[in-house]
């Protein structure tokens, strides 16, 4: 192998692997890629959500233009609410960042997704960033997470995602002031996560606490 090129099988980089959830292949991070992000994600179960709704846009978000390619079975992408089918092969490009995206698919549905904001260097999301942490979650290495986190937290105070993210961890190790207390600044910052925090499962221990942020009920 040289160290001016690789060649590698998808199966062979690095992956996260959060329960009921799509698994995470980290291709960006593992082969150090610099000039867009580009990583891919496979669904463990049928109906299951691989590529989360979102748009780049949003407070927050990067302004990417994004490429999304359906590497192994089928998708169901929605592009501003439209429904679109997606078999192996389909390539859905998303050049305005304001468009909302997201991809659902069948168990072993693979898609590869590719972006970065044009005009611009390129610099890794807040997002990917502090989902590194996600790593440390099958294990429940709430410390080991947490550490990852407050890493970036000092590097970028006021990332709403890592605030979140912080606050997930916390609470799984039932340190619940501390959770809730990231979990507000994380909706200050991006009120998106309020209406997050009321579907996940991490959170489960905090929704009895009058401080748990209520969503606004926004589309």
């Amino acid at each position: 192998m040289s160290d001016r090129y690789r060649v590698v099988a998808l199966g062979d980089l690095g992956t996260t692997i959060v329960q009921n959830q799509s698994h995470w292949h980290t291709i960006r991070s593992t082969l150090g890629v610099e000039s867009f992000g580009i990583n891919a994600w496979t669904a463990t179960e049928d109906g299951q959500r691989i590529i989360g709704e979102h748009d780049e846009a949003e407070e927050g978000a990067t302004g990417h233009e994004e490429l999304y390619l359906v590497l192994d079975g089928a998708a169901t992408f929605t592009l501003d609410g439209e429904e679109v089918e997606a078999p192996k092969g389909t390539i859905v490009h998303v050049p305005d960042p304001a468009v909302k995206r997201g991809a659902t698919g069948a168990k072993g549905t693979t898609i590869l997704a590719i972006g970065a904001k044009p005009g611009e260097a390129f610099a890794p999301s807040g997002w990917e960033r502090s989902a590194e942490a996600l790593q440390f979650w099958p294990a429940e290495d709430w410390d080991g997470a947490v550490e990852v986190l407050e890493r970036h937290l000092s590097e970028t105070p006021d990332n709403g995602a890592t605030h979140y993210n912080l606050a997930c961890a916390h609470a799984r190790a039932g340190r619940s002031d501390v959770a809730l207390d990231h979990l507000t600044r994380a909706v200050e910052l991006e009120d998106r996560f309020a209406e997050y925090a009321v579907a996940d499962d991490d959170l489960v221990s905090l929704r009895e606490d009058p401080r748990f942020p209520q969503a606004t009920g926004r589309s």
